[in-house]
């Protein structure tokens, strides 16, 4: 169902549309989620290991997927907004051919460089043959993850944050299901974890596109005006799409980097970072998506012309991801080691240790970078992507370096994970400041 959300109570309004995409997160990175829990599980701590090294080469695909995916939506919602669906048609079919031709291209690099790119990060030879046939596996499911992701786009651009929830929690129970299925009782290894995903990914992929395309058929237009491709409205998604996935580049990037350094430090702190860092992912990508959602808000509203209720929707949207933060700081720091255990039956005291002490060091400061993301939403909404940039770079680039120099201190692995809470402050106070200047009082 299509939402106008320039009519409405701001709080309410974002609290009706962002609980679905909350729901609709947990259920996404339940794959990942699955993805190292059985492998932990039912193959082995090494097992986990590759899995987790692997998924941080992915995070450079699913940067692109995400920058197709706000480029679309910010752009739709803001013609939604004005009601003008001719150009939403066009909008959407612009959309989804620059979309395939992205993918293509990752698809060739990924194939060809991955192997090689998982050398460069160090990767210990007893786990770069699982880590390569995972991520060659995840590389030929990336038409599904990339037109998904501008489908759902596309879905809360017209307000509707229910039908992609729905989608991805079907999707998402079957791949735990089905990773069971395939290692456990069909003993096929890292491959099994991966082909699950791979299915199952497949299926929601399929539901959303066919769900988008009736969706469009079902909005009023003039047929003169909607076109194939429009040159304009593709240097409008762009403008938007690549600065988006830039942003999520240069962090995998920087993930990369930091894994390599990890990685020095042997194979139980790369399983104990694996694990702690899917629960530390859950919850930034839980914020990233309300924070998707405040855009949404902020440019429908900047289409419709009612700039006035921005403000208001970054105080409610603030609201929203503080009270998220009370129960996952509470739950990461005192019961650290128990989140850890459930990705291995008999961890060793390294990789518990490793876990439960990243978990104790960022949750404090979850409250500050569910800031800085709820005011990264407002302008990446509103299109004012320079300072959007300049907040996220400052933040990656003082991560990395940080991690590389304190690492090296007595510190040693800690460093690494003292280098997050750093950043993120940094950046919040940039962020805020470049709202404040572009939404005075």
């Amino acid at each position: 169902m299509n939402r106008d959300l320039t009519v409405g109570k701001p709080a309410s309004v974002l609290r009706r549309f962002c609980l679905p995409l909350f729901g609709s997160v947990i259920f996404q990175q339940l794959y990942n989620i699955a993805d190292s829990l059985v492998a932990g599980k039912f193959i082995g701590e090494n097992a986990l290991a590759a899995v987790g090294n692997s998924y941080e080469v992915t995070l450079i695909f699913i940067a692109f997927a995400f920058g197709c995916n706000m480029g679309c939506s910010v752009v739709v919602s803001r013609l939604f907004g004005a009601k003008d669906y001719s150009q939403v048609k066009t909008a959407v079919s612009t959309a989804l051919v620059m979309t395939g031709g992205v993918c293509l291209t990752l698809m060739t690099g990924g194939l060809l460089l991955g192997k090689a790119l998982l050398s460069k990060l160090r990767t210990p030879l007893e786990l770069l043959a699982d880590s390569a046939l995972y991520l060659n596996i995840y590389v030929l499911g990336l038409p599904f993850l990339f037109f998904y992701n501008v489908a759902t786009g596309i879905f809360s651009a017209l307000g509707d944050s229910r039908t992609p929830f729905l989608f991805l929690a079907l999707s998402s129970s079957a791949n735990i299901l089905i990773d069971i299925l395939f290692v456990r009782f069909f003993s096929m290894g890292v491959a099994g974890v991966a082909w699950a995903t791979f299915l199952c990914q497949g299926v929601s992929c399929v539901l959303a596109v066919f769900t988008v395309f009736r969706r469009m058929r079902s909005l009023p237009d003039d047929k003169k005006n909607t076109r194939l491709f429009s040159g304009p409205l593709f240097r409008q998604i762009i403008v938007i799409a690549i600065p988006s996935t830039l942003q999520q580049s240069f962090v995998s990037v920087g993930n990369l980097i930091i894994q390599g350094v990890i990685n020095g430090f042997g194979s139980g702190v790369m399983a104990g970072y694996s694990a702690a860092v899917k629960m530390n992912n859950l919850v930034i990508t839980s914020f990233t998506t309300l924070a998707n959602g405040i855009s949404n808000y902020t440019a429908q509203n900047i289409g419709a012309g009612r700039q006035e209720r921005v403000r208001e929707g970054l105080k409610a949207g603030l609201k929203m991801v503080w009270m998220l933060c009370v129960p996952f700081f509470a739950l990461y720091f005192f019961m650290g080691a128990t989140f850890v255990r459930f990705f291995m039956d008999d961890p060793t005291d390294m990789a518990l240790n490793t876990g439960v002490v990243f978990l104790r060091i960022l949750s404090p400061f979850y409250f500050v970078v569910a800031a800085k993301l709820a005011a990264d939403g407002v302008l990446r909404g509103a299109g004012l992507m320079r300072p959007f940039m300049t907040a996220t770079f400052t933040d990656l680039i003082l991560r990395v370096a940080l991690a590389a120099l304190l690492s090296r201190t007595s510190l040693g692995a800690t460093g690494i994970w003292c280098a997050w809470p750093i950043g993120w402050t940094v950046a919040t106070g940039l962020s805020l400041l470049f709202y404040r200047k572009a939404f005075p009082k």
